[in-house]
């Protein structure tokens, strides 16, 4: 069992993750404001003590806490850290991200140096958005100053801020963050104070209103976490340390691409090459912005280049990668004529031999995203180390047994030689082939009808549901549901359900093999079908002339390309209608939305 202690931005997150798990668990706040859906959680409320959670904890069975609250909440940090040092428990921290500490604020220490710095600046009128429960530990500065505090609108805040002796007359009512700019206008402080509240606590926002008005800025820094904290930043991170600290909490285990792992060892080989010293991890940022940590297996030296390795690991997914070492050798390049960064394909990564992949034909196998990642995390090091921007670098990727294993994919055909690729869109990688997969998907369904979503939007991964979320911003995060490649089976358990109203998003690889019929688009069940296309692109009147092209096509994206523009309507919209044939009778009490997206996010009309 776990216990969740929330009631953040992060416990939302937490609760969500949580949620995604075949276990009951316990979701704490202390107070009872706070709305929040729990598919599979039980609620408390009440702040604890450390002899009340060490009993809640035994009682319950508790074998893993996640500290989920506000990061000033120092007593529970605490308190958390006593219990679980007390029952021998682990902790995972869900952390906020916080920017690197601008020298041009001023920061504090804790509320005391702030008051001395305050009284060092000659700060007479201040603003204060550190929230009602910083007007106690502020009270030696307002007792003899002017200020103003920014409280949430409600009673208990208000109660609170009476309770401390405030001048009521002097409380403002947060609205929006937008609003803080505002009050700046409207109040011409001298200066601002603020915590050290991180991206959910809208810091940067407060930030920049203050000094685009030249308005000095304090901040009470976050305090210290205990040591013990496993820190984690993010929704992946957190499910991937619940999985390795309680294994058993969810039927199936996420993994990570082999770009991810490529892009965790070139920056730790860089790291390696810049220091001489051996790296034990690799914290990378995903395309999503957030950040997790890689092991490192080994690193080497050679000459001018380091090298270190990460093995694999695609969780409960059957991917043949798995387990394999993912090398990355980087050495600043001999050639003065050479800057920026330049991939090279090692033994066992294959070179691209046909065009249609998006990359250079002669050059390395190794993916758009991964590229970016790689080039991303180099970038930063070398600032981080003050190197010339224009050095050049060179990074060789290596899959030692990647020539064998690539025989066992669709490599060969798509006209990579030599190896695998290095790929990967988000960075993780979700199971889509097991059963466990399968009620994964019914359980994420099943949060989305328990919070009352009226809307399910079903999308195949990150990249597609990235572009769904944008147009559909009004719906929660849980009314979208991965599908991966059972469309069939989402689309039945959506029915069972009861959801009126269903939107699948599907991009043009999935697309051709739903148009022909298969509900389960794994490609080691089905690949593209030239002959289905062909017979698809006559029926909507295309010329001969560009059905001989379809033959020439390695890839079913190349599709958008291959189509001019005044047969491309016609094509298209017969291969949506063959999609919803195949699925519109899965839902015969609903309305299903078929929307088909390009690489590029445009939703196809």
């Amino acid at each position: 069992m776990i216990l969740i202690l929330g009631g953040t931005t992060e416990g939302r997150a937490a609760v969500r993750i949580a949620d995604e798990g075949s276990a009951p668990y316990f979701y704490s706040t202390k107070g009872s404001l706070q709305e929040i859906d729990c598919a599979h959680g039980i609620r408390l409320t009440g702040g604890m003590d450390a002899a009340s959670m060490e009993t809640c904890c035994r009682e319950n069975n508790i074998r893993l806490l996640i500290d989920a609250a506000h990061p000033f909440a120092s007593a529970l940090h605490r308190t958390v850290a006593e219990v679980a040092s007390s029952l021998q428990l682990p902790v995972i921290r869900y952390e906020r991200r916080y920017p690197p500490r601008n020298n041009e604020l001023i920061w504090c220490d804790d509320y005391h140096d702030a008051i001395d710095k305050l009284n060092e600046h000659g700060i007479r009128n201040l603003l204060a958005l550190t929230g009602v429960n910083t007007i106690a530990p502020l009270r030696l500065w307002w007792e003899k100053h002017p200020a103003w505090f920014r409280i949430l609108e409600r009673e208990e805040s208000l109660t609170i801020a009476i309770r401390q002796g405030f001048p009521p007359d002097r409380l403002c009512f947060y609205r929006d963050e937008e609003d803080a700019g505002e009050l700046m206008d409207q109040l011409q402080p001298d200066a601002v104070i603020t915590k050290e509240s991180g991206q959910s606590g809208y810091f940067n926002e407060k930030v920049a209103a203050a000094r685009s008005r030249s308005i000095p800025v304090f901040v009470v820094k976050r305090p210290a976490l205990p040591e013990t904290f496993y820190i984690v930043y993010g929704e992946d991170g957190l499910r991937k340390q619940i999985e390795r600290l309680l294994p058993e909490f969810f039927p199936l285990h996420h993994g990570y691409t082999t770009g991810a792992c490529a892009t965790a060892a070139a920056k730790a080989a860089l790291l390696a090459l810049l220091t001489r010293k051996e790296q034990a991890d690799s914290p990378i940022t995903l395309p999503s912005g957030e950040m997790i940590t890689l092991p490192i297996a080994d690193t080497a030296w050679n000459d001018n280049s380091a090298t270190c390795a990460v093995v694999k690991d695609a969780g409960d997914d059957p991917d043949v990668t798995n387990g394999c070492r993912i090398v990355a050798t980087v050495a600043f390049s001999t050639d003065i004529a050479l800057s920026g960064i330049r991939f090279l394909a090692g033994k066992g990564v294959g070179t691209v031999t046909l065009p249609g992949l998006g990359l250079e034909v002669g050059g390395p196998a190794i993916n758009a995203t991964p590229r970016k990642m790689i080039t991303e995390e180099l970038t930063a090091v070398l600032q981080d180390f003050r190197q010339e921007k224009s050095a050049g670098l060179t990074v060789t990727i290596s899959v030692p047994g990647g020539e064998e294993i690539a025989a066992r994919t669709f490599n060969p055909k798509l006209g990579i030689v030599g190896g695998i690729s290095i790929i990967g869109t988000s960075g993780i990688v979700r199971p889509f082939s097991t059963d466990a997969f399968i009620a994964s998907i019914r359980k994420e369904t099943e949060v989305a009808k328990a919070i009352v979503c009226t809307t399910l939007v079903i999308n195949s991964g990150a990249k597609s549901e990235r572009y769904l979320k944008a147009r559909y911003p009004e719906l929660p995060p849980q009314a979208f549901v991965h599908y991966g490649n059972f469309i069939g089976e989402t689309l039945k358990i959506a029915s069972s359900l009861g959801f009126q109203q269903v939107v699948m998003g599907i991009m043009i690889g999935k697309a051709v093999k739903l148009a022909e019929g298969f509900l389960d688009t794994h490609s080691k069940k089905v690949v593209m079908n030239k002959d289905f296309l062909k017979e698809l692109a006559r029926q909507s009147g295309c010329p001969e002339t560009t059905i001989q092209k379809i033959d020439g096509i390695t890839l079913a994206r190349e599709l958008w390309q291959l189509f001019p523009v005044e047969e491309q309507e016609a094509f298209f919209n017969l291969l949506l209608k063959r999609c919803h044939e195949h699925c519109t009778p899965l839902l015969p009490k609903g309305d299903l939305s078929i929307l088909l997206i390009t690489e590029e996010g445009v939703i196809w009309k």
